[in-house]
């Protein structure tokens, strides 16, 4: 692999998978323990929705994106908190609408588009600086307000009861937890695509809550394995000659079967 480093498109891949492979790890050890495996499915849909519409409108598809998935995340915590139906139902509702609006944005195109392709199934040696710089600033941001929200997300999803009688803003944060999520999920449409995105939140996350005792060695290592997954992904897609995106999923797959197979019946809480 060192000698592909020297080609500029290499290393904005490489920079951008392991910035939105820690990203999408660091944000998946909530989704897992709070069994919303379904809402990374949902928002990377509603992403696809968002797409269509730049497609459609003939503008940057990422920047319409943002903005759509957002208001999706949104919508789904309102409908849940509004109705009480499940978050299941909710996000199912969601998931629906949001393809379906995909689809019909498309059509109304009335051309073929090699981009809606690319963004279903990942181009991550496409990725501009640009999108290099997105990341970094949503990196950046997860990480100034990690020491201040990940306490506070982690006793929510343990306890949320309790966490609401010692006053903590629950309800606030798991709007925020969506939101910079569905930021998340639409910056790394472009690194595994539409399709493969949920895998790429749960996968690393359950492989490191499969080799951890405590909720703060799962985030650690949930990381650690989003970072080196990308990386040993790219290196494997490139001597074999396959989809890059799809590569780094199975790559994560490939640790989380060994893990299950070391480890056993899972032991964390």
């Amino acid at each position: 692999m060192p000698e592909i480093l020297s080609y500029p498109f290499v290393q904005r891949a490489l920079l951008a998978g392991i910035l939105v492979g820690m990203l999408a790890s660091y944000y998946g050890v909530f989704v897992v323990q709070r069994r919303l495996s379904f809402l990374g499915s949902g928002l990377a849909h509603a992403a696809f929705g968002g797409v269509a519409l730049g497609l459609l409108l003939q503008a940057e598809p990422l920047w319409i994106a943002v903005p759509f998935t957002l208001a999706v995340a949104v919508g789904i915590n309102a409908i849940r908190g509004l109705t009480g139906l499940a978050g299941d139902t909710a996000i199912g509702i969601f998931f629906a609408v949001s393809v379906a609006l995909g689809v019909v944005f498309l059509a109304l195109r009335r051309e073929y588009s090699a981009d809606a392709f690319a963004y279903l199934f990942g181009s991550v040696l496409a990725v501009s600086w640009t999108d290099i710089w997105i990341t970094l600033a949503v990196a950046a941001a997860a990480l100034a307000t990690a020491p201040r929200l990940w306490g506070r997300w982690a006793y929510a999803t343990f306890d949320r009861d309790l966490a609401r009688s010692d006053r903590l803003p629950v309800d606030r944060d798991d709007y925020l937890l969506s939101a910079l999520l569905a930021v998340t999920v639409v910056i790394a449409v472009k690194v595994v695509g539409i399709l493969l995105i949920a895998a790429f939140l749960v996968i690393p996350a359950a492989s490191a809550r499969l080799a951890s005792q405590t909720f703060r060695a799962t985030t650690f290592r949930a990381i650690l394995i989003g970072a080196f997954s990308a990386v040993a992904g790219l290196g494997t897609s490139y001597w074999l000659d396959i989809p890059s995106g799809a590569t780094i999923i199975l790559v994560q797959a490939a640790i989380f079967a060994i893990l299950v197979v070391v480890k056993g019946p899972l032991g964390t809480s």
